[in-house]
């Protein structure tokens, strides 16, 4: 169960992360932050309610808000980064953020192994030819690696606090609840100062776009959910792994639906990132 549930989620982050990128191509991409998580609580609060998770409140909400606080500043840079693109480069230096749950073992006593050794250079190797500004054909710009990092260490940190905010599966619902509660408070408090400055808030094509919105968070809150139980129902360290493997998806529906096209220095570049983050993971 523990590879079902994290492949579950490689494949709803991949495809929350196609579908934000492009999302962020033609609305704000705080406004694609604040929107989705949005309808995502307000689905959650009905599970909350239908399941009477109300009853799980305790000390590990704390671990939920704190994982709300991050999401949004991780997805806002992810998404700004992703419209950037191209996606199919920008995606895999995402899953770099697997380095936070290892370390947080090193904090709590563990001790990196010669494969995370490994891991850290093979990824860092990865940045350099992913985001090299040399490159011709499908550039990226230094802007989009920059925030492509800030995003994985996010990620990594909403995946390493959201596996300690639940003990069981109604208060796992409690805390995806409390985490979007969070993120929509954090992220709209930003876009409020956003809109003061004379910046649209919510385009009017952005109207139409509301069941992709949908789309979009609630696939992101399903993979923080398949996560928290992979990572409870087995090694932490296999759930990483196979989780981590979300930016394949995006990379795939790049290619697929936009047709996107990578040099092969930059394709290398992609893909060693993703062996280093496995590597971190396993090591």
């Amino acid at each position: 169960m523990t590879a079902l549930f994290a492949l579950a989620t490689s494949l709803l982050w991949g495809l929350a992360d196609f579908g934000g990128g492009l999302l962020a191509r033609r609305t704000p991409a705080l406004t694609v932050v604040v929107v989705s998580q949005s309808i995502a609580a307000v689905v959650l609060g009905a599970v909350v309610l239908g399941t009477g998770a109300w009853s799980e409140t305790g000390p590990r909400l704390w671990f939920a808000v704190a994982a709300g606080l991050v999401g949004p500043v991780a997805m806002l840079a992810f998404y700004k980064a992703l419209a950037l693109g191209p996606m199919g480069v920008v995606s895999p230096l995402g899953s770099i953020g697997v380095a936070v749950p290892v370390g947080v073992g090193l904090a709590l006593g563990e001790r990196p192994g010669l494969m995370q050794f490994v891991g850290i250079a093979v990824a860092v190797a990865g940045v350099v030819l992913a985001g090299g500004p040399q490159f011709r054909g499908a550039p990226v710009q230094r802007q989009a690696v920059l925030l492509t990092l800030l995003a994985a260490f996010g990620f990594g940190a909403v995946m390493a606090l959201i596996a300690e905010a639940s003990s069981t599966l109604t208060g796992l619902f409690l805390a995806l609840f409390v985490q979007r509660v969070t993120n929509v408070v954090a992220g709209g408090a930003a876009l409020c100062v956003s809109v003061r400055r004379g910046r649209v808030a919510l385009p009017r094509v952005a109207w139409r776009a509301v069941p992709a919105f949908a789309f979009v968070g609630l696939a992101d809150v399903a993979a923080n959910g398949t996560y928290a139980l992979a990572a409870r129902l087995g090694p932490v360290a296999v759930a990483a792994v196979l989780a981590s493997l979300y930016p394949v998806v995006t990379a795939v529906a790049a290619r697929g639906f936009l047709r996107e096209r990578l040099r092969g220095v930059q394709v290398a570049g992609a893909g060693l990132a993703l062996v280093g983050s496995v590597l971190l993971a396993t090591g």
